[in-house]
């Protein structure tokens, strides 16, 4: 599959027009970029740090009820929780870098299939109103994800208030931001830094090993 732009350059096909039989990877991938971005904000108290319970509710023997020696007990409403969040959990999921790479090159594949992707450069301007005026021109006014080789202050300036514009290196490329796009630009020389990063050359000493 060759995909064509607006200054007729195709796609390379080992990154744009790969085979996807399924969708598990892709499926990993995103679940591991939210996974990574997961913080452990939540942290509960255990019976040792809850304020209180100093002194025996009742004495141990005669009232006729159970024994407790501190109301901060976790089976007390007030009391410590058991098990509980401590701040400290490790929510991030590890994916092989070759996985990552091609459910990256899967996700692309799915794009340029949808016909999302486009070679497009955004004006060179640091004022707002001139990209939104593109983007409406261009009838790019969903979720747009622009792929430059490097963040220019200008590009920033340009985009950096408009909701649903994200601009990413190529090299930053990610599973998640591909697939809840609903158009992706790219600047023409981030094509080649997209094919060079996804299907890295073989070494010689990998050569000689086969």
């Amino acid at each position: 599959m060759a995909t064509t732009t607006e200054n007729k350059m195709t796609l390379p096909k080992e990154v744009f027009a790969v085979e996807v039989t399924n969708h598990e990877l892709l499926k990993l991938a995103y679940d591991s970029f939210l996974a990574n971005g997961r913080t452990s904000a939540a942290r509960t108290l255990n019976r040792g740090e809850v304020s209180g319970g100093g002194k025996k509710p009742w004495k141990q023997k005669g009232t006729g009820r159970a024994r407790f020696g501190s109301s901060r007990n976790p089976i007390w409403r007030g009391g410590g929780i058991v098990f509980g969040p401590r701040g400290n959990e490790n929510y991030s999921k590890k994916l092989a870098t070759g996985a990552k790479r091609v459910a990256i090159k899967q996700a692309l594949s799915l794009a340029a299939k949808a016909g999302k992707i486009e070679i497009k450069e955004l004006p060179v301007t640091v004022k707002t109103a001139e990209v939104v005026k593109f983007l409406k021109e261009n009838k790019l006014e969903r979720r747009v994800l622009v792929v430059v080789t490097e963040k220019t202050p200008e590009l920033l300036r340009s985009t950096a208030n408009i909701q649903n514009v994200l601009v990413v290196r190529a090299t930053y490329l990610n599973v998640y931001y591909l697939l809840n796009a609903d158009h992706v630009l790219l600047s023409a020389d981030s094509v080649a830094v997209i094919k060079n990063w996804l299907t890295p050359a073989t070494t010689p000493v990998a050569q000689e090993a086969k």
